[in-house]
């Protein structure tokens, strides 16, 4: 019973890897061009930018600068509801590629 809970957790850890790696390797130019297509209405979406749009809406700078701020992090709240912000329905390429432009933007 032991080595089966040890196993799951083994495929556990390489499948969130796995996955962490998947999406740090997304295109960022592609992210780039979603973000402002996307996301520039409300978020201050390039490097340069000084505010947001929405006053409410993070700078994707600030977004990226906070501590702990992950890939994983990020591909989770793309992936949940908020009443703040419109549902995104993302491809996985797309999730990736912004995903990708965001982290690129870490100071």
């Amino acid at each position: 019973m032991q080595f089966a809970s040890l196993t799951l957790a083994v495929i556990g850890l390489a499948l969130v890897t796995q996955s962490a790696q998947t999406q740090e390797t997304g295109d960022l130019r592609k992210g780039r061009v979603l973000a402002r297509q996307v996301c520039a209405d409300c978020h201050a979406v390039r490097r340069g930018d000084v505010r947001s749009p929405n006053s409410n809406s993070p700078s994707f700078v600030a977004i990226a600068s906070t501590p702990g701020m992950t890939a994983t992090a990020l591909n989770v709240f793309l992936h949940t509801s908020h009443r703040s912000m419109p549902n995104l329905i993302l491809t996985a390429d797309q999730t990736s590629g912004m995903i990708a432009y965001i982290l690129s933007l870490k100071k």
